[in-house]
């Protein structure tokens, strides 16, 4: 399975964060899975512990572990971003639903908006 990590989910991983469901973490942790962090959710952190809104424990180039890929944006992602309905106005969460549409990968995310797209998303 190919699984784009939402920003919180990345974070949650990372930290060991009781909110990220136990099976989740080992959907995570097989081998037999591709993980994906977007650079967006890298942008998303950035800018949130420029204001002060998050903290992070690791500087933000050792922040994606070992064995995950980091997604760059391309041209395609901002063709589909552009058609997206406005049902969420987070650009960070948009452009990850623009990347799981058009390359076809699941969504791990606890946002209750992502379900109101057509996105494959983890249950």
């Amino acid at each position: 399975m190919q699984l784009l990590l939402d920003t919180h989910i990345l974070l949650w991983y990372i930290e060991g964060n009781e909110s990220l469901p136990i099976v989740w973490r080992e959907y995570i942790q097989s081998r037999g899975n591709q993980k994906l962090v977007s650079i967006a959710s890298l942008w998303e952190i950035a800018i949130k512990t420029n204001i002060g809104k998050l903290k992070i424990k690791y500087p933000l180039d050792l922040l994606i572990p070992v064995g995950f890929e980091l997604l760059p944006v391309s041209v395609s992602h901002l063709l589909a971003y552009q058609k997206l309905p406005l049902h969420h106005r987070d650009p960070f969460d948009r452009i990850l639903i623009a990347q799981a549409q058009t390359d076809g990968f699941t969504i791990m995310t606890k946002d209750p908006n992502f379900p109101l797209y057509d996105v494959a998303l983890e249950d």
